[in-house]
């Protein structure tokens, strides 16, 4: 996400290009306008005898042995102010 938004400097167009639509829009108390993203993936990892490891990034989780499956949840709030530049932006990443 930092590698994307500049506070100040980001335009409404280019997060837009990077991030798609957002889920929610909304105005805060002082009128800017805030656009919300949440994404969730199934991060699945299958291990093998050897103790290595990979990832596999699917829709849907498996019980078998070695095998182990968790969400993540990331969230970001995108603040921008009358000329639709980021006046302020947060992100927060959740584990499940």
């Amino acid at each position: 996400v930092q590698m994307h938004i500049a506070t100040g400097v980001t335009t409404k167009a280019q997060i837009l290009e990077v991030f798609g639509a957002p889920n929610v829009t909304t105005r805060d108390g002082e009128g800017q306008e805030v656009w919300t993203y949440q994404r969730q993936a199934q991060v699945n990892q299958a291990y093998d005898q050897s103790a290595s490891w990979f990832v596999i990034l699917t829709g849907h989780s498996s019980s078998a042995s070695g095998f182990e499956s968790s969400s993540r949840m990331i969230t970001l709030v995108i603040k921008f102010n009358a000329e639709d530049i980021v006046s302020d932006f947060k992100s927060r990443a959740s584990n499940f």
